[in-house]
């Protein structure tokens, strides 16, 4: 499911958050950190503020079938037919790595401000159900 800003969504899952605290108002170097820990219930409603699409890194191969796909594509008809046929099976080549970046899924993080007054920033998309 897709979240978009504005949406009414629900927390899934039970969540619980531990780590540093530091107040907003300090500064960060005078800032005396202490441990604490935050749970938050599934049901949780809240309203998506931000919506963050993480892409995946392309690697050489991708990047290649890209720009000579893109090279076919443009320029292939105006080619020699030895060198379109050379380029064709170069693109066929790489293909498989094409298609294995395709099928790698996004990672979508959101900001969502909880009706609670909580706001969890970076959380996973997955782990919110629209109301």
């Amino acid at each position: 499911m897709t979240l978009n800003v504005g949406q009414r969504v629900r927390l899934t899952a039970d969540l619980r958050l531990a780590g540093s605290v530091t107040m907003d108002e300090e500064a960060v170097e005078e800032s005396g950190a202490f441990a604490a820990s935050v749970a938050l219930a599934a049901g949780i409603e809240g309203t998506v503020e931000r919506v963050d699409e993480h892409h995946q890194q392309q690697g050489h191969e991708v990047s290649e079938y890209l720009r000579l796909k893109s090279l076919l594509d443009d320029f292939g008809h105006q080619m020699p037919p030895e060198s379109r046929k050379h380029l064709e099976e170069q693109v066929g080549a790489l293909e498989e790595h094409w298609a294995a970046y395709q099928r790698r899924t996004l990672r979508v993080t959101v900001r969502v401000r909880l009706d609670n007054g909580f706001v969890l920033d970076g959380a996973p998309a997955e782990a919110f159900a629209s109301v």
